[in-house]
């Protein structure tokens, strides 16, 4: 309809061209200017005509439901009964590993979602010039993670678990390792407590937190391990995992990440350090940052620890 009213002037004006080419006079004049006219307010018609049935469609159709949020998905699993009471903080101690990191962050996220454990990821960045010091790290990681989690998991950026029963819930009878010498890919010594460690708060709290003299790698979690007997707190493992030593996924490369196991006589003692922890934790966080990796969330708390030098000078070995 609408293309033939288009060509109706172009015929008219073919066919009645010995009628123009005559006399002009007035009455043609008027008359050509008449079908003008009229040529026009069809065309217009039949556009207007064209656009409110459109319109009318559109007000016809249904309205869609916007899409929810990300907030309103948070607060969707925050009112789930199912996944608990209890929120996890996952402290990571961690300095310039950021290959493991886009690995382990969407990995743990995507693992905990699964249990319904709910959590937030604090990745505690040391950014000073001192030797890494993984215990202090720890320390922060307990005093910033805020009063909406109940308890805490020290765990290393490179060690992923592998089987989904591995339980990251609430350790309220006491500390859980879930990285047991009988599962560790590594280590094997019955009193290993590293790689990935769960207590409630109050439990932390109670052990004074970890000590702040090792710098550099390793044995602050052997010392820890005697906290946990001197504060007279059981330690259980997981029960009835038959993956063994493939239960989990240890990223680290030796040959590309060097260990800093330079070591003085004071940092070879296995007994309590008994005035060290967070009674004597002393740091500063210099920002904060939330990111999103791979859709997973977590916060990046850059952090320069101090150091007493008259105490462990050791924290400047090269």
């Amino acid at each position: 309809m609408m293309y033939s009213s288009r060509r109706k002037p172009v015929l008219y004006f073919k066919e009645d061209r010995r009628y123009l080419s005559g006399k002009c006079t007035v009455y043609k004049l008027f008359g050509l200017c008449m079908v003008l006219v009229l040529v026009s307010l069809l065309w217009l018609q039949l556009s207007c005509s064209g656009d409110m049935s459109a319109t009318h469609g559109e007000r016809c159709m249904p309205q869609q439901p916007a899409p929810p949020c990300p907030a309103s998905g948070q607060a969707s699993v925050v009112d789930d009964p199912s996944w608990g009471p209890h929120k996890l903080a996952v402290v990571v101690p961690f300095r310039e590993r950021f290959e493991e990191l886009l690995v382990f962050v969407p990995f743990i996220h995507a693992f905990l979602n699964k249990n319904k454990i709910r959590h937030k990821i604090l990745i505690i960045n040391q950014v000073d010039h001192y030797r890494f010091n993984r215990a202090s790290l720890i320390n922060v990681g307990y005093t910033e993670s805020g009063n909406d989690t109940d308890y805490l998991a020290m765990h290393d950026v490179d060690l992923l678990p592998l089987n989904d029963a591995l339980d990251y819930g609430f350790p309220e009878k006491g500390p859980f390792h879930v990285a047991s010498p009988e599962l560790h890919p590594l280590y094997h010594y019955k009193t290993y407590v590293g790689g990935i460690l769960l207590l409630t708060k109050k439990h932390y709290h109670m052990c004074n937190g970890m000590s702040n003299r090792f710098w550099g790698w390793g044995r602050e979690d052997d010392e820890f391990y005697r906290r946990l007997r001197k504060a007279e707190l059981q330690l259980f493992r997981p029960s009835g995992i038959t993956t063994g030593y493939k239960t989990f996924l240890h990223v680290h490369d030796p040959a590309w990440r060097k260990r800093d196991q330079k070591r003085v006589a004071a940092q070879k003692q296995f007994k309590v350090d008994p005035e060290g922890g967070l009674t004597n934790l002393r740091y500063e966080v210099e920002s904060r940052q939330e990111l999103t990796i791979s859709g997973a969330p977590c916060t990046v708390i850059n952090t320069k620890l101090e150091c007493d030098q008259n105490q462990t000078p050791w924290c400047l070995l090269g």
